[in-house]
């Protein structure tokens, strides 16, 4: 899967609100137009290319709004907050267990099957805790001459 800023596809208003509805999240108009955005398909966005296909699209969401939703988009477990690097926060609407590859020359994060990395030998847990999963970042860059 592959971060795609530009692409226009918008998921119908009356699935937004019905996935909504379903995470007991309250339909307002702004976070339908959101919803319609970042779960048009298995995509990784950060709230500025939401804000920006909003805009694109006549929407008059705000940023604060965007970024408000998208953590309620997160606390209610319809996506995953990707952290690139302190800067760069990515929100992925795949809830499917997988790691990622961050193209630090592009900006583009593109899924990988958690089959395909071995993880082993994790450290022992504190006292009264759980493993609640683990997220691999693979960064990779043009090579350098």
């Amino acid at each position: 899967m592959n971060t795609t800023p530009n692409h226009t596809e918008l998921l119908p208003v009356a699935a937004a609100r019905g996935l909504l509805r379903d995470h007991a999240i309250s339909p307002t108009e702004q976070r339908v137009e959101i919803a319609r955005v970042m779960f048009a398909r298995h995509q990784h966005l950060s709230a500025e290319q939401i804000l920006a296909q909003l805009v694109r699209h006549d929407s008059r969401v705000s940023k604060a709004t965007v970024y408000n939703t998208l953590n309620l988009f997160a606390e209610k477990g319809l996506v995953r907050e990707v952290l690139i690097d302190p800067a760069k926060l990515f929100y992925d609407s795949n809830m499917n267990p997988h790691h990622h590859l961050f193209h630090t020359d592009t900006g583009e994060l593109e899924d990988v099957d958690p089959a395909r990395i071995d993880i082993s030998d994790l450290p022992a847990l504190p006292e009264g805790k759980v493993l609640e999963g683990v997220d691999v970042v693979i960064r990779v860059g043009r090579r350098r001459s």
